[in-house]
């Protein structure tokens, strides 16, 4: 009983990381770009839900329904200032961009708000701690299963949007061959500047979640960083029920290493997103190899 309990809080822990990672996983399916400053968004959005739920006392959903728009905007002028200009250099500019942005992210965020952990869970009540009892005694936490719906809900919402809608059409189609989209009219730069906006989206929910489960300060964004990064390369990059699954897989994981020694929740993380990195990349690699035998010609 007390393994089926460790699967089911890993499973809803991986919910988080899926909805932490969802973002990122869009973005790099959209443009190629790996957003490093990606953490730090999200804790810059739980400031900001900080901000209007403590010192002015709004209830944290009203604060997220300001808070999206500001941070969908924040998006769009990132993407306008920064992605797409260093996209047009390489793909590594991108990456140093984006580190470079989480670095002043992180210290003006240090400058202004100090050391100190903060948390909304005080703001919304019993919902921190609520559960429901299940059989066996194995309890459910409310909040926990609400992140895990939210995420199933966002990823399949994304999908939907790529396969039904024609911004979605057009988002695949500039980011499978971008020259070829604007000869059909699409405006690419358009069409990245929202999807930079939909992924800020994303974020906001992640930084929200965070925010109401458990504590955060100004240096918390690498963390979120590297789980949102382990999900991601778990579950296929660009790959949004991957990223789903990779959540799942290294929730699962942390709470299994934790049963095993104190220090194993992150240990047992990493341990698993490199073990299946290495497969990933043997894999790639045999396969490679293959093919390339199979197309030498026979003396």
């Amino acid at each position: 009983m007390n393994l089926l309990n460790q699967l089911i809080q890993g499973l809803l822990l991986g919910g988080y990381y899926a909805l932490l990672a969802c973002g990122l996983s869009f973005m790099f399916g959209v443009m190629r770009i790996i957003n490093l400053a990606h953490g730090s968004l999200a804790v810059v959005a739980a400031y900001l839900l900080w901000l209007l739920a403590e010192p002015l006392g709004w209830h944290p959903l009203l604060a997220l329904l300001a808070v999206l728009p500001a941070m969908a905007l924040l998006g769009w002028v990132l993407h306008r200032l920064v992605l797409e200009r260093s996209a047009r250099l390489g793909a590594l500019v991108p990456l140093l961009a984006t580190f470079g942005l989480a670095s002043v992210i992180d210290n003006l965020l240090f400058q202004h708000f100090g050391a100190d952990t903060r948390s909304l869970a005080t703001a919304i009540g019993t919902l921190a701690y609520d559960s429901w009892e299940l059989p066996g005694g194995i309890y459910v936490g409310q909040l926990p299963a609400m992140v895990l719906l939210l995420a199933v809900a966002l990823l399949g919402g994304l999908h939907a949007m790529l396969a039904h809608t024609a911004l979605g059409w057009q988002i695949r189609a500039a980011s499978e061959d971008a020259d070829t989209a604007r000869l059909v009219g699409v405006h690419t730069g358009a069409v990245f500047a929202a999807a930079s906006a939909i992924t800020m989206v994303t974020v906001t929910l992640a930084g929200a979640s965070l925010a109401m489960r458990a504590t955060f300060d100004p240096f918390s964004g690498p963390q979120q960083l590297i789980f949102a990064f382990e999900a991601v390369i778990i579950g296929g990059a660009g790959s949004l029920w991957g990223t789903l699954l990779g959540g799942v897989v290294l929730g699962v994981a942390q709470n299994l290493g934790a049963q095993v020694h104190p220090q194993g929740f992150l240990i047992a993380g990493h341990a698993t997103f490199l073990t299946i990195l290495l497969a990933r990349l043997y894999a790639s690699g045999a396969l490679r190899r293959f093919f390339s035998t199979r197309r030498q010609p026979t003396p």
